[in-house]
């Protein structure tokens, strides 16, 4: 069961939305699906995500990445590309989290057959449940 809620944004025309859900999974099992990194299950089971690449590793937990998305709408809605700023962190009481927002990098111009995305801050979070 996931619950799904908006509100208006105060910086942008549009909404922010959050979803919520709680799943029987160890929240490690979890992360593994959502965490963005290059390689990772996200690609395998997000139909919006057709790509996700590792620009530049500033540290060990904050990096720069490319994320790609299909076409849709058999092709009226063009493939998408964003570039954000990420950084990943586990808290002492199990909590993961990623947060991202749009950055330019000038190892990553904008590529051909896509359009630039725009994110604004966001991200994920993975929080243990007691049981």
């Amino acid at each position: 069961e996931v619950a799904v809620s908006w509100r208006p944004s105060a910086e942008f025309a549009g909404n922010l939305y959050r979803g919520e859900g709680i799943l029987p999974a160890s929240p490690r099992d979890v992360w593994e699906c959502i965490k963005p990194v290059a390689g990772g299950l996200r690609t395998k089971w997000d139909q919006n995500v057709k790509d996700f690449e590792v620009i530049e590793a500033i540290s060990d937990t904050v990096s720069i990445c490319r994320t790609t998305t299909p076409s849709a709408c058999m092709r009226i809605i063009s493939p998408r590309e964003f570039v954000d700023v990420v950084v990943m962190k586990q808290y002492e009481d199990g909590t993961m989290l990623s947060a991202a927002t749009n950055v330019e990098h000038p190892l990553c111009p904008p590529q051909p057959n896509f359009v630039r995305g725009f994110n604004y801050p966001c991200g994920c979070f993975c929080i243990p449940v007691p049981g």
